[in-house]
């Protein structure tokens, strides 16, 4: 099992998933990282399509074959620092928050999920775990292939989000 690492906070009356990794990369690497088809294709899934019309088509890689493309729409993309999207995926209507900041060598990326149900955290927070985990193993040269999402994620971890709801 892996050690869970978000958190749970009230905003607007909403649940909040709030999760933060670190890379010892300029903050422009981290950025290409959550943006460029390539890259993200080697932790998450690929996009296709033209940012400047305000959405793209994305595709999860590692959520099996039948998963179906999704549509981003891009709310806020202020380079290398803030993308925050809308994903819609059939009637699921999800906002998903990217902020980067960098400091001393080191960049921070802070993952939000706002408005996710109480319902949703036990499978939502290890999942973002899980594919975050996997963006910090391509950058720091480690196999992503070797996390197992069933065996480490969810539902192993799964009580740490929904056990946060109560004091969120």
């Amino acid at each position: 099992m892996t050690t869970p690492t978000g958190r749970i906070e009230q905003r607007d009356g909403q649940h909040v998933l709030i999760q933060t990794r670190e890379f010892r990369a300029p903050v422009e690497d981290v950025w290409a990282a959550v943006t460029e088809p390539d890259r993200l294709a080697r932790w998450i899934g690929s996009w296709t399509g033209d940012p400047t019309e305000g959405s793209v088509e994305f595709r999860m890689l590692f959520e099996g074959e039948d998963h179906e493309a999704e549509t981003m729409t891009i709310r806020v993309c202020e380079p290398p620092h803030r993308l925050h999207l809308t994903s819609h995926a059939g009637d699921d209507v999800w906002l998903l928050e990217l902020d980067l900041t960098h400091a001393d060598g080191v960049t921070t990326l802070t993952f939000s999920q706002p408005g996710v149900s109480a319902e949703q955290l036990g499978g939502v927070g290890p999942g973002w775990d899980y594919y975050l985990d996997r963006l910090v193993d391509v950058e720091t040269g480690a196999d992503p292939a070797r996390r197992d999402f069933e065996r480490d994620y969810y539902p192993a971890t799964s009580a740490h989000y929904t056990d946060q709801v109560d004091r969120a």
